[in-house]
C-alpha cells in the first residue's frame, strides 16, 4: 500500500505540532498498532525527548505572544521534522522514494506551520488570553485525532488533513488585517525595548 497519504498527513500534523507527531507515531509503532512506523521513531530516547518537548510546547503554545515567538523559532524545526518523518516512513515502506516523500512532508509541514503561525498572530491581536488556550487545545486534539485516524484509514485522514489545510489558508486570508495589527504592535514593542536598552526579542 502506498505510504503517500500517511506522508501527507504526518507533514500537515508536523507543521502544527511536530513533537506530538513523533511521539504518536513512535508509540503506535512500539505497541504494534502500525508496522509502517520505522524503528528509529520507536526508540526509547526518541520517545522521551519527544514527550518532554511536547509538554514544553503544550505550555508555551497557550501563552499569548509567547506562542508566536515559539512559532518563529519552529519555522525551521517543524518543516524539517515533517521532511525527516516523511522520509523515514517512505524508507520503511519502500513504496515511495525517500527524497520525494521528504519534499511532500516538508512542504506540507511548512504550509500548515505558516497557517498556524498566521492564525496565532490574528488571535494575539485580541486582548483576552482564553482564545489562545482554546485554539491550542483544538490543534493538539486535531493532530492526535487525525494522526490516529491515519493509522487505520490513511486516505480518509489525508483528505481530512487536506481540507483542514485549505480552511486554514482561507482563515489566514480573511484575518489578514488582524495579522498586520499584531505585526505592527510587535514592531512598536521592539522599538520601545530598543529605546530602553532591553534587547529581549
Amino acid at each position: 500500500m502506498s505510504v503517500l497519504p500517511l506522508v501527507f498527513t504526518s507533514g500537515w500534523a508536523s507543521g502544527i505540532n511536530a513533537y506530538a507527531v513523533v511521539l504518536l507515531l513512535g508509540v503506535f509503532g512500539a505497541t504494534g498498532v502500525s508496522d509502517e512506523v520505522p524503528a528509529s521513531l520507536q526508540r526509547t530516547d526518541v520517545l522521551v525527548v519527544a514527550g518532554v518537548l511536547f509538554l514544553v510546547e503544550a505550555v508555551a503554545d497557550k501563552v499569548p505572544y509567547l506562542d508566536s515567538f515559539w512559532d518563529g523559532v519552529h519555522t525551521v524545526v517543524r518543516p524539517a521534522a515533517g521532511a525527516v518523518v516523511a522520509a523515514l516512513l517512505a524508507g520503511e515502506s519502500g513504496s515511495l522514494p525517500e527524497l520525494a516523500a521528504g519534499a511532500v512532508g516538508g512542504s506540507t509541514a511548512l504550509m500548515s506551520h505558516l497557517v498556524k503561525a498566521g492564525t496565532r498572530m490574528a488571535v494575539n491581536s485580541s486582548p483576552e488570553p482564553f482564545s489562545n488556550v482554546l485554539l491550542s487545545t483544538a490543534e493538539d486534539l486535531g493532530v492526535a485525532g487525525v494522526v490516529t485516524f491515519a493509522m487505520f484509514h490513511p486516505w480518509a485522514a489525508a483528505s481530512v488533513a487536506g481540507v483542514l489545510l485549505v480552511l486554514g489558508v482561507v482563515v489566514v486570508v480573511l484575518t489578514a488585517s488582524r495579522i498586520r495589527r499584531y505585526l505592527r504592535r510587535r514592531a512598536e514593542r521592539r522599538e520601545a525595548r530598543r529605546r530602553t536598552g532591553d534587547r529581549w526579542p
